[in-house]
């Protein structure tokens, strides 16, 4: 979330960058941010006073009573009590206070990073490269959802049976294709200085609220009933909340870490072609990268961490492109992301695979990880994630864009996880 010196130094400033997102009110939002944080700024100090006094006064009460003064030690015992009285009175306003101002905080997005274009949707979204040619595949290709039937690696409808729609069942050549990119996808990531984690795929409200997927996603995830308890909707959650409430040393930074977790959204409303088959699913598995660096370091490391993923796509032989997302689609927590896609010669669209995001201190805020500066200060740390990568879209282009007539290719980099060349 955002910090409360900073909306007051510079409030006029993130009332525009908040309009870049599509957020008119911004002026009152922040507004409102600023009284409240005065409102406990003051309620604070008369309890402070208050607490002074009654200290003062129960002093005094021990001295008049040795001295006999009975009738001054009563007043001051009465004075005592209305002091308590008037601290409870205080205490629970300052309670009442600082959870409206958290809440207040909670519900305010990040303010876009300066690169970050204007734009309300998706067709707004910069387009930075793309690759020079795309495939071009015969009358006869077929999109993945009637590969996958074809060939038997993938079922949905048995999926529907076990537990509803979007939940795939993966099968022999199938259940290895998964497992050959989530092991070529952490091996790449070990190459490249990440600490390989396996988290948990539940995680507690805290850290929910940590890394920012609540109260925004609320609706988005799976919520264990009777409980305070989530599906994680990505590995970022957990390995994340790993440094909640921590300090760092400066020279601890940076930490990488590496995880495959399950993922889990409702993605509710979600209907029509462009989420058949794998492009869309309430369960799917993902390889995430997390960095946490130091605030003067995150820009250089944002563009390490793309590097990575285009390595990824690259050794995959897949066509891609790179879009920065305009305001208007930027995430909640973000300051900047920066999505790769790739092509789908069976159903001529792009496809998201990656986001790769800076959260500058957003979430460092809500967890309340920082770093002892040179000196011995404490600071905020940035965040930074990305899918590397997620497979449903991956292993669809896969699949679409190497068929041929005698069966579907693999990727060269996979074959060594595979233990084979084609699927047919």
């Amino acid at each position: 979330m955002l910090q409360v010196n900073e909306i007051t130094s510079y409030k006029e400033a993130f009332v525009k960058r908040l309009k870049i997102r599509g957020i008119d009110n911004g002026d009152e939002l922040l507004s409102n941010v600023i009284q409240l944080d005065e409102t406990r700024r003051k309620t604070q100090l008369q309890l402070d006073e208050l607490l002074s006094d009654l200290n003062k006064t129960s002093k005094l009460i021990g001295g008049l009573m040795k001295e006999g003064k009975k009738t001054e030690a009563d007043a001051a015992k009465a004075r005592t009590s209305e002091i308590k009285d008037q601290t409870k009175m205080l205490n629970e306003q300052l309670e009442s206070t600082k959870i409206e101002l958290q809440n207040a905080l909670y519900n305010i997005p990040n303010v876009p990073h300066e690169s970050v274009p204007s734009g309300n949707t998706d067709e707004d979204n910069e387009i930075l490269f793309t690759v020079d040619s795309l495939p071009e595949l015969g009358s006869n290709a077929k999109p993945h959802w009637d590969l996958i039937k074809d060939y038997d690696i993938i079922d949905f409808d048995l999926g529907v049976k076990i537990t509803g729609a979007g939940f795939p069942v993966y099968k022999g050549k199938g259940a290895k294709m998964q497992r050959a990119l989530i092991n070529f996808f952490l091996n790449e990531a070990d190459s490249a200085g990440y600490l390989e984690v396996q988290p948990p795929a539940i995680v507690n409200e805290a850290s929910g609220y940590g890394t920012g997927q609540l109260p925004d996603k609320e609706g988005q995830m799976y919520h264990l009933s009777g409980s305070d308890m989530y599906l994680i909707p990505t590995a970022e959650v957990p390995l994340t909340n790993i440094y909640r409430d921590a300090i760092l040393d400066e020279k601890e930074l940076p930490i990488k870490m590496t995880g495959y977790t399950p993922c889990f959204r409702r993605e509710a409303g979600s209907w029509g072609a462009h989420v058949r088959g794998l492009n869309r699913l309430h369960q799917f598995d993902k390889v995430e990268i997390i960095q946490i660096q130091h605030p003067d370091k995150s820009y250089d490391t944002l563009l390490d961490m793309m590097k990575h993923v285009e390595g990824l796509l690259q050794k995959l032989e897949l066509p891609y492109r790179i879009l920065r997302l305009c305001g208007g689609d930027l995430g909640f927590t973000s300051a900047i992301t920066y999505d790769f896609e790739v092509y789908s010669a069976a159903q001529k669209r792009w496809l998201e695979v990656s986001s790769v995001s800076n959260f500058e201190t957003y979430q460092a805020n809500r967890l309340k990880l920082r770093y002892r500066n040179a000196d011995n200060k404490k600071q905020l740390l940035h965040t930074l994630n990305g899918s590397a990568l997620a497979l449903p879209r991956i292993l669809a282009s896969i699949l679409e864009n190497n068929q041929t007539d005698d069966g579907i290719k693999v990727p060269k980099a996979l074959v060594g996880f595979t233990g084979f060349d084609m699927i047919n």
